[in-house]
């Protein structure tokens, strides 16, 4: 029988793998969409021989690359995954069925897939071929990595971050609606990487009109070489009457069929959009968050970022469905004229609505605060 210090010292080598493979995943922070960021780590005798990581909705899935580059090395290694592998065939074959024709001893998972394509169905098959599996470890880092893909498949909503940008008195425009630059250069290179990661930037017709905004990504807010090259961003624009103008920036940055408008019942405007190329969700006269978000997630969107104005970021916040706020303060005071962090109607102490820091940092000469709604 393994003695205890045995048995630690293998629990604490396994902790180290899969902080690898977590590390591996990573890379596909930006591009993998809407697939989840997998990594994978296989391990022969105390040494790796094969790492890999999916890069890209239709590209090998992380097992497969590092088994590719294990070859026969494989045969009575560990694996160590982020996320169970998966058990149907999709645009690539089943990586379960892999791990077992290349002959892997052991599979070390940090979680299970809740998609119900998978859901335990790729562990019971490498167990049924006598694998030995276990599945946990650093669970919650790995629950961090995909956050969007986890709640879709558990609930049917995208996950929603809020970014603003404010003073230090919780202003975020002068009252003529001048906001450009609150913070600084390091603030909006770190903005671009929240973009990023997200699948898609919503945004209301208001701040459309008013600020006439890309809500691209820009290579030039990038260090040199590390720009997600071909990533495309979508941008979606709540735009009840389909006033969003044929010039807007974004229909011309990244091109008009990057950009979907969700309005009322369709008409002569949403129509022009259309042959524009421009996407169209018709629905009600004034769409409600939740059935936004709703319609979102059936287009395979499953991370949101909403860079909008106070109006239609508190109707969110509001509503229930904004998981996570993206707070960045210049230490500067617009007073008591200029616009609100956010329009929400609390009358009571008893009605407020608290938030938990999570993580607070000087990006440049700002605060950046990352906040999740309290229990």
């Amino acid at each position: 029988m393994p003695s205890t210090a045995s048995m630690t010292a293998v629990r604490m080598n396994d902790r180290r793998l899969m902080a690898r493979a977590l590390e591996l995943a990573r890379r596909g922070l930006y591009t993998t969409h809407p697939n989840p960021r997998v990594g994978c780590v296989l391990v022969r005798d105390g040494e790796v021989v094969g790492e890999g990581y999916h890069q890209y909705a239709g590209g090998p899935h992380a097992e497969v690359v590092a088994l590719a580059q294990a070859g026969e090395r494989a045969r009575s290694a560990t694996a160590y995954v982020t996320l169970e592998p998966c058990a149907h065939h999709g645009r690539t074959p089943p990586c379960a069925e892999a791990l077992i024709a290349a002959g892997v001893a052991r599979v070390v998972a940090a979680q299970e897939d809740p998609n119900p394509r998978v859901r335990g169905q790729g562990l019971q098959r490498l167990r049924a071929a006598g694998i030995s599996v276990h599945c946990g470890l650093l669970e919650s880092e790995a629950e961090a990595l995909n956050p969007g893909f986890l709640r879709c498949m558990r609930g049917g909503l995208p996950w929603v971050r809020v970014k603003m940008a404010a003073s230090l008195d919780g202003r975020t425009a002068l009252a003529d609606g001048s906001s450009q630059w609150i913070t600084g250069l390091p603030a909006r290179q770190d903005v671009q990487r929240w973009r990023a990661r997200s699948q898609a930037v919503l945004t209301g017709i208001g701040t459309v009109c008013r600020d006439d905004p890309r809500l691209d990504l820009r290579p030039e807010l990038w260090p040199e070489g590390d720009f997600p090259q071909g990533r495309v961003l979508q941008r979606i624009v709540l735009d009840s009457d389909y006033r969003t103008p044929l010039t807007a920036r974004l229909l011309q940055q990244g091109g008009a069929d990057s950009c979907c408008i969700v309005g009322g019942p369709l008409n002569a405007a949403a129509q022009a959009l259309q042959q524009a190329r421009v996407s169209i969700l018709a629905g009600d006269a004034r769409p409600q968050p939740r059935r936004v978000l709703e319609l979102l997630a059936q287009r395979g969107l499953h991370e949101i970022l909403i860079e909008a104005g106070p109006r239609l970021a508190g109707s969110f916040i509001a509503a229930g469905v904004v998981d996570e706020l993206v707070l960045y303060q210049a230490p500067t005071l617009l007073g008591s004229q200029a616009l609100p962090l956010f329009d929400l109607a609390v009358a009571t102490m008893s009605e407020q609505l608290r938030w938990q820091i999570i993580d607070q940092r000087q990006v440049g000469d700002d605060l950046r605060s990352i906040l999740r709604r309290a229990a």
